[in-house]
């Protein structure tokens, strides 16, 4: 951390220590939805659309309500949707900044809250409004936490994702209430508290935040919030455009051809300022396809819990309800998983660079292992899942909020070093929300599930696992890059040796 007083460093602390718990307690909470459901189905939303089956040969007649499961379902498939549809928020953030973007999400956030705690039986159709909104808010309050680790920059990829385990861990937030509903506390009474603590938020906005953006790495004294004077007074673009430009004219290129254009679609110029060159590089591509498909397996997985504990089961409510416990306690564990990601990329931090080697590229090679190692946890997770056996499940707890955690940690800290500053906010926006389009491929996989397999997602499980193996591509596509980056300036000192030996030679 460069210059700062005594105060300025306890306002670091504060607003770090308080970010951590906003994304603890609130940003991630719509992902707890398998314990929410348990609730909403005792409450009796949309049990309309359950149907009693009449029995054959004497047995007696059964419900069937796969109808109420899908549109449970629905819920969350648009919830979680529009939690990472974020081009829109990112671009707000990156051009209006941290008040603006922190203002729209307490809105959104109180607003879903509020609708959920007023809705009841016969107005379910409240929830597809009102999950969306908190899934929103919450994303936005993570997006404008996560420059946090900017203050701290020897720390940083380990702080973006420690928030971001604590934004997975945020959903027991739901098991609580499932857990005071079956003590007797009420619904709405559990979602209207959530409403009043929107007041906290907004004090933290306007007292531990800075109103546009925090600078990387930050100046000397730099300082924010309410009473800062001219300390805050800094052009945090000009200075991201004057960092990145100083580091444009030390990076080595890796293009053959040696043209500004190649380097930048390849993701070797920070310094480039093109957003279309960041869309278009391979970087971003692969990214992408990494992103989309763990996500898709992630979100079908919780979209599809309830239904399948209750058929592996054989429909015993104690059981799911002990099992839904189980998954949402093991998602607190997402908090104390993430961070070991980030260490894994801060490992070289404090450590002298080779000659020639820039920053960006020691952080993306520590950042081929945080991919490779999250693509296995992922594929081990999907193997499990797949296996149709009940006590298993407590592995593939453990191991869906391991991938889980270590994926949107990893996710934003490699579009933070792989990508300029400056276009943080557009390109963790876009990302997102490119990849929520493929997440939407979750309904019809539930309608296919609960429809021509008759409940059975074996085969889809199997699918699902054979697709995990192409996001392999992506870690040893860096891999690949940084080793050829280091050839090239093993070439290029070979060749400065070779010229200075003729000079020597020419001189003698």
């Amino acid at each position: 951390m460069q210059g700062y007083t005594v105060g300025t460093r306890l306002r670091y602390q504060l607003t770090l220590a308080t970010g951590m718990l906003e994304c603890l307690c609130f940003a991630g909470v719509v992902f707890g939805y398998a314990s929410l459901v348990f609730v909403l189905k005792e409450d009796g939303y949309f049990s309309h659309l359950c149907d009693t089956v009449p029995g054959t040969n004497g047995t007696l007649s059964s419900t069937d309500c796969s109808r109420q499961d899908e549109r449970f379902s629905l819920v969350f498939t648009v919830a979680s949707f529009l939690n990472n549809f974020n081009i829109i928020n990112g671009y707000l953030f990156d051009r209006f900044g941290t008040m603006v973007t922190r203002l729209l999400g307490i809105c959104l956030y109180t607003t879903g809250t509020l609708l959920v705690a007023f809705s009841s039986a016969a107005f379910s159709e409240l929830l597809f409004p009102a999950l969306p909104c908190i899934a929103v808010g919450g994303i936005l309050l993570l997006l404008t936490n996560m420059q946090v680790g900017n203050l701290f920059p020897v720390h940083r990829s380990t702080i973006i994702t420690l928030y971001n385990g604590a934004f997975d861990s945020s959903s027991a937030v739901f098991l609580v209430i499932k857990v005071l509903y079956e003590q007797g506390v009420g619904l709405r009474s559990s979602f209207l508290v959530m409403s009043i603590c929107s007041i906290v938020h907004l004090l933290r906005t306007f007292l531990l935040m800075p109103r546009t953006h925090i600078p990387y790495p930050p100046p000397q004294y730099y300082t924010y919030g309410l009473n800062c004077g001219k300390a805050n007074s800094y052009n945090v673009e000009q200075l991201e455009k004057t960092r990145d430009g100083a580091m444009k004219d030390n990076t080595t290129p890796a293009a053959e051809d040696g043209t500004e254009a190649q380097d930048s679609a390849k993701g070797t110029q920070p310094g480039s300022t093109s957003f279309r060159s960041c869309v278009l590089s391979w970087f971003f591509l692969w990214h992408l396809l990494w992103l989309s498909i763990m996500q898709l397996r992630h979100y079908l997985f919780i979209g599809t819990l309830n239904p399948m504990l209750n058929r592996l089961a054989n429909n015993d409510p104690d059981l799911v309800s002990q099992y839904t416990n189980a998954f949402a306690m093991t998602q607190v564990c997402g908090v104390l998983c993430a961070p070991w990601n980030g260490l894994i990329m801060d490992r070289h931090k404090g450590k002298p660079l080779a000659p020639g080697e820039s920053e960006q590229e020691v952080d993306l090679r520590s950042s081929s292992l945080s991919l490779f190692l999250t693509s296995l946890q992922c594929l081990l997770f999907s193997v499990c899942a797949t296996i149709p056996h009940l006590h298993l499940q407590y592995l593939t707890f453990a191991l869906q909020v391991l991938s889980r955690s270590f994926l949107y940690g990893g996710n934003a800290a490699f579009i933070s070093i792989a990508f300029p500053a400056c276009h943080f906010g557009k390109l963790y926006g876009l990302l997102m929300s490119m990849s929520s389009v493929v997440s939407l491929l979750q309904y019809p996989c539930f309608a296919l599930v609960t429809g021509t397999l008759d409940g059975d997602s074996f085969y889809v499980d199997i699918a699902l696992t054979f697709l995990t193996l192409l996001v392999f591509i992506h870690p040893v596509y860096v891999f690949l890059h940084c080793r050829k980056l280091t050839h090239h300036r093993a070439l290029k000192a070979q060749t400065e040796a070779a010229n200075g030996s003729k000079v020597v030679e020419t001189m003698l």
